[in-house]
């Protein structure tokens, strides 16, 4: 098992606020991609950060967008789109996303509408 498994999102969450609002971004958007990505609303995602979930309950409780699969591109040396561990493909897609977003990309494309 990977240790990225067993962290707290809302010990990297902070650093996602940070990456984003360097870039002048801010946490709603954030927040907005991770709803969309998850299905998971300001108020939950407030719960499971307060709560301290694990990235792998966190997706497990996740309502993952249909459309996440066609996040695609190269995170950390690796295609998201070629990662087998299904849960490990979804931490990166966050990643992807929120690189996306650090990076200016305009809203629409970053939720891939």
């Amino acid at each position: 098992m990977h240790r990225i498994f067993t962290t707290s999102v809302a010990s990297v969450y902070p650093h996602y606020v940070t990456k984003v609002e360097k870039k002048g971004r801010t946490q709603a958007e954030l927040d907005e991609v991770i709803e969309w990505l998850t299905g998971f609303d300001a108020s939950t995602l407030r719960g499971h950060l307060e709560a301290g979930t694990t990235f792998e309950d966190f997706f497990g409780e996740a309502q993952l967008n249909p459309a996440a699969s066609s996040i695609t591109g190269v995170v950390c040396g690796v295609r998201v789109e070629d990662i087998d561990d299904p849960l490990m493909q979804k931490i990166r897609y966050l990643d992807k996303l929120v690189d996306e977003l650090a990076r200016g990309k305009a809203m629409e494309k970053v939720l891939r509408a």
